[in-house]
């Protein structure tokens, strides 16, 4: 699993990190000034990559969150199997298998000999988008 560490001030809407174990991508951080007896505090609107659950988490600015390494590479689709596609990766050409997308827009334009762009987050490979 590749994940790295981050400072939760300096999360900015778009970038992701790790809610309870699960990928989010940020939504929005709103950054209070310290009090007169207190730390600077974070609050981060995050979507789940995954679920795509709206979550809202609250902590110290200065907090360290892990930051998890998103590998993006191009595939080809070679097969639809039911409930998943069979992909072939365009600089290895190695063949896995990928669950199909969830989204809409996504699922409406994937057929045969089509080229997609496969992202890797914490080993789990999901289709984001079709290439042109």
């Amino acid at each position: 699993m590749s994940i790295k560490k981050a400072e939760a001030k300096s999360l900015k809407p778009g970038t992701y990190f790790l809610i309870e174990g699960e990928p989010c991508r940020v939504v929005s951080v709103e950054k209070s000034k310290p009090g007169k007896h207190g730390a600077a505090k974070a609050n981060i609107v995050a979507v789940g990559f995954f679920d795509n659950r709206k979550r809202n988490v609250i902590m110290p600015a200065d907090r360290m969150v892990d930051v998890p390494l998103i590998d993006k590479t191009s595939a080809t689709v070679i097969a639809d199997l039911g409930e998943t596609l069979s992909l072939m990766d365009s600089d290895t050409f190695e063949t896995y298998e990928v669950p199909k997308p969830t989204d809409e827009e996504v699922a409406s334009k994937i057929e045969l000999n089509v080229a997609v762009e496969v992202w890797n987050v914490m080993d789990t490979k999901i289709i984001v988008r079709v290439k042109t």
